[in-house]
């Protein structure tokens, strides 16, 4: 579905991304771990389009699509959710995701029709979906963390994406909050038919839910395969779980 061929990414004579080949299959959730500034969020940003390659392709679905911008990429079914929450904090939910809606469909360019008439029962069936509907009429920022990450993927799936890339989704969140998100995306990935592609932080959720696992260190992937088979390897537990090969700790 998705794979880069030799992707490179040079901020200024530093390395963050080096010679990665990568290749991600249908229908499977595919984690990208590894330490803080292994280059998790800029491997998402060449993908996404938010980031030029220094060198380097991205294909998805046998078509080209390194460099290009990242609402062409979201037109050709790639979503994303970020670190940091991505909403309109302002707005209420509801308008967050029908604004959402809106864009997708190209109607913010039909300017004799209230744009509060557009796609209100998908905006409806979205917010069921992420189990928001009693807070839709609730202004988005005030919202828990939580509760706004939830909003936060209902935008991103709004535009009927096939992959979803998920940057830490549980960052900052409470063990319910957590396990309650985890379900949640799964439920979302089960129901749409999704393809995951996520990092995340929490070893517990990487292992509880991802089909297969990459290993991200200095900005190159040292290791990919099952969870079992990450778990076992003797450099990704010396470089990220802080052990020696015979597991001893480090």
């Amino acid at each position: 579905m998705l794979e880069t061929r030799d992707l490179h990414k040079n901020f200024e004579g530093f390395q963050a991304i080096t010679a990665v080949d990568f290749t991600l299959e249908e229908n499977t959730r595919h984690a990208i771990i590894g330490p803080n500034g292994a280059g998790k969020t800029t491997f998402f940003n060449l993908i996404t389009g938010h980031l030029q390659p220094t060198a380097g392709r991205v294909i998805y679905r046998d078509e080209d699509i390194t460099g290009q911008a990242p609402h062409r990429i979201v037109k050709l079914g790639i979503a994303r959710s970020f670190q940091r929450i991505n909403i309109y904090p302002r707005m209420t939910v509801f308008q967050n995701v029908q604004v959402a809606l809106i864009a997708r469909d190209g109607n913010h360019f039909r300017f004799f029709t209230p744009a509060t008439r557009f796609n209100r029962e998908e905006t409806w069936e979205l917010l069921e979906l992420v189990g928001l509907t009693d807070e839709a009429q609730e202004v988005a920022g005030e919202l828990a963390y939580g509760r706004q990450k939830q909003l936060e993927l209902a935008i991103s799936v709004a535009s009927r994406p096939d992959l979803l890339l998920l940057d830490e989704p549980t960052a900052g969140m409470s063990p319910s909050e957590t396990a309650e998100s985890i379900e949640l995306i799964g439920q979302i990935a089960e129901a749409r038919g999704l393809t995951l592609l996520f990092t995340e932080h929490d070893m517990g959720v990487v292992f509880g839910i991802a089909d297969r696992i990459s290993v991200l260190h200095h900005g190159e992937i040292i290791a990919t395969g099952t969870p079992q088979q990450v778990r076992d390897d003797a450099e990704v537990r010396r470089v990220y779980l802080g052990e020696e090969a015979d597991g001893a700790a480090a």
